[in-house]
């Protein structure tokens, strides 16, 4: 993987802070329902991560976003009790509905930021409305060179604050072989969008959706030498593991 190391983009921040007049990386405000599928992944009541909407039951989200690995490397889930999920708001801190979670899947062979795939099923299911909507699994391969749009809570820049309200920014999707020759990471489960320097994915925007042809096409993993560098950031790849997810939720 070369000699820049891999950041995990996950992240607990405090409810108190103030709202930042910044973007995720390079981001802009999202309006009232442009993005109704997007969720606040919370534990312990702070947020953490982002997700889906994929129906009323369920919400797609990173493995890494809901469990960790003990001093031996060993992956476990954390307690579905200590989430929450934030839905049919653009403001981390208030509006929308919390719900509780009733049960954790996660893909069985994640691990070294592949395969970074869970399932959240709903203690009660949605009701949806304008602000509460599923997103459609991918059906396709995104083209290289598509213009992708992601969204999260997620930091305004490496280190800096958490935003407030929902950012989202348009990245371009990019060849498994130019992905390879970008940060030496090759894997048909990965998708690698690509970026100029001060854009991209943060700490906190980990779970959240890549979206394509109003799809979500992607699940953001991980950025490669810290946020908003010049490198591709890493999204497990919604298409590859399109079966996996009917499989285990009701999509």
């Amino acid at each position: 993987m070369g000699k820049i190391s891999l950041v995990i983009l996950a992240c607990i921040v405090v409810a108190a802070t103030a709202t930042p007049t910044g973007r995720v990386v390079g981001g802009q405000d999202a309006h009232e329902g442009q993005f109704p599928h997007q969720v606040s992944l919370r534990r312990n009541g702070s947020h953490t991560c982002g997700g889906s909407i994929i129906s009323k039951n369920y919400i797609l989200t990173a493995a890494h976003c809901v469990g960790t690995e003990d001093s031996e490397g060993n992956y476990y889930t954390y307690s579905p009790s200590v989430f929450t999920v934030r839905v049919g708001s653009n403001d981390r801190l208030q509006g929308g509905l919390v719900l509780r979670i009733a049960e954790i899947t996660v893909h069985e062979d994640y691990g070294n930021f592949l395969n970074d795939v869970a399932l959240l099923r709903l203690e009660e299911p949605l009701i949806y409305s304008a602000n509460i909507q599923p997103i459609t699994l991918a059906t396709a391969e995104v083209p290289a060179g598509s213009p992708v749009i992601i969204s999260g809570f997620g930091r305004i820049k490496a280190g800096g604050d958490i935003p407030q309200k929902l950012q989202w920014n348009t990245l371009t999707a990019i060849s498994r072989s130019e992905c390879k020759a970008a940060i030496n990471w090759d894997s048909d489960a990965l998708i690698c969008l690509a970026h100029p320097a001060n854009n991209g994915a943060c700490n906190g925007d980990s779970g959240g959706p890549a979206m394509y042809n109003g799809e979500v096409v992607g699940i953001a993993g991980f950025v490669y030498g810290g946020c908003g560098n010049i490198y591709p950031d890493g999204y497990a790849k919604v298409y590859y593991h399109r079966e996996w997810i009917k499989a285990h939720s009701d999509v």
